[in-house]
């Protein structure tokens, strides 16, 4: 049905923001209704970004959620379907610019960009969790932002979890940290229950910090990492924080973006500054130990979790594009 040819949007199209030549800031809110398409009723709505071979649809006659886009011009191709799979097209052109997280990372700050796609991930059981897991990780260019994103396809039983990593920096200096990405959940996130983004660095001294941070769906906060124990004799644990989350919040089918902000000195005591999800900033400011032996050489790797939701078999999809850190 989404293959139909392309036609103008007649009245029965009313898209109320963005407007065209708006300018916004990413993710926006896209909000639209319709009734008609070609004098037939409306079925399905949906959207695209410029030449993205990726649309985003469903069943109904509205769309009031967020769309997330890289900084620039873009056309947002608002369609909908009628109840004879003919379809009608509204083009907006919108203007994206920074937010103002561009302020918590300093000018002098070193960053590195599309993280999702080197050729080095890996992926494992991650033998804390229960269960068994297994998956599946490769650059895909739909659903992109920018042509390409990087899949993650995992399979779970009893609660098992699975761990996606890449090592992209060995720099053992740098204390402070800012990782920024975008987070599509395809078709459902009911099996699993934890989003997690690592950043762990091994410090000059050769200890590894660890920055751990999840979204926890059992509590429904995000929780970081800490080490209850001591470098030599650690005790990996997760705090829970008074930030709420739970990815069965998160709209499916749609760009989320994720940003979290860690810093630590060099005995290993790690500061979780902020956490936004779609712009909304969350202040956390704790300090807690989070240093470990571990025999690393110099590395600064990225670790994306996804732990299963279910004492039975279930399975989750998800993507991640325009993957970067930054640090100083």
């Amino acid at each position: 049905m989404l293959t139909t040819v392309l036609l103008p949007a007649f009245a029965g199209t009313v898209v109320s923001h963005p407007t065209n030549g708006e300018q916004v800031s990413s993710p926006f809110n896209l909000t639209m209704s319709a009734d008609t398409c070609s004098g037939r009723p409306v079925v399905v709505v949906g959207y695209s970004l410029d030449d993205s071979p990726s649309t985003s649809a469903w069943p109904d006659q509205n769309i009031d959620g967020p769309v997330g886009a890289p900084n620039g011009w873009h056309t947002l191709h608002v369609k909908v379907w009628n109840d004879a799979a003919g379809v009608c097209v509204t083009d907006v052109s919108v203007n994206v610019a920074g937010g103002a997280v561009a302020s918590a990372i300093p000018g002098n700050a070193t960053k590195v960009s599309s993280i999702q796609t080197l050729d080095n991930w890996r992926e494992v059981h991650d033998g804390g969790t229960p269960g068994w897991s297994s998956g599946w990780t490769g650059v895909q260019n739909s659903p992109s932002m920018t042509g390409a994103a990087r899949e993650f396809a995992t399979s779970f039983s009893h609660f098992g979890g699975h761990r996606y990593s890449v090592q992209f920096d060995d720099d053992q200096w740098s204390n402070n940290f800012f990782l920024d990405t975008w987070v599509y959940i395809a078709d459902s996130a009911d099996g699993f229950s934890n989003l997690e983004f690592d950043l762990n660095q091994t410090m000059s001294n050769g200890e590894t910090i660890i920055m751990g941070f999840q979204c926890d769906s059992w509590a429904q906060r995000w929780d970081y990492t800490v080490n209850a124990g001591s470098a030599s004799h650690p005790n990996d644990t997760w705090q829970h924080s008074n930030a709420p989350c739970n990815v069965h919040d998160w709209g499916t089918n749609q760009w989320h973006h994720v940003q979290i902000h860690f810093s630590h000195n060099d005995s290993g005591w790690v500061t979780y500054h902020s956490v936004w999800l779609d712009s909304d900033k969350q202040d956390l400011n704790v300090t807690v130990f989070s240093g470990f032996q571990l025999g690393w050489g110099p590395a600064v790797v990225a670790n994306f979790q996804i732990d299963g939701a279910s004492p039975g078999k279930s399975y989750g999809k998800v993507y991640l594009d325009q993957m970067s850190v930054s640090r100083w």
